[in-house]
């Protein structure tokens, strides 16, 4: 079982920046890959990014490539996702997710067995 809990969420000006950060528990965390999704209003969950387990390879959506980061830190467990440049249509709810056994289809949600309850994050423009 692994537990995970997001945070870093906030409202922010278009063009600001904001790190989210996904602290883990209950299982060896260089084990595990991970990733980023995110969910708008009457949209459906997006994957954003994700990052294998021991950093070596990372992937993201289209929409967000060249302005997110994502990283991990297995010495503290914990996985990050540099914000910058943010739009307004950045706005959602991001959750974190984890996965012991990464698949081909690792930009789907049901990829993922874990996830954590989201963090807000609002762009005004």
């Amino acid at each position: 079982q692994v537990q995970l809990v997001e945070s870093g969420g906030g409202l922010v000006q278009a063009g600001g920046s904001l790190r989210l950060s996904c602290a883990a528990s209950g299982r060896t965390f260089s084990s595990i890959d991970m990733g980023w999704f995110r969910q708008a209003p009457g949209k459906e969950r997006e994957f954003v990014a994700r990052i294998s387990r021991n950093g070596g390879n990372t992937d993201y959506a289209e929409s967000v490539k060249g302005r997110f980061t994502i990283s991990r830190d297995n010495a503290k467990d914990t996985m990050y996702l540099q914000m910058n440049s943010l739009k307004p249509e950045d706005t959602a709810a991001y959750y974190c997710a984890a996965t012991k056994y990464l698949s081909d289809s690792y930009r789907r949600s049901v990829a993922y067995e874990y996830w954590g309850q989201g963090t807000q994050v609002t762009v005004s423009s």
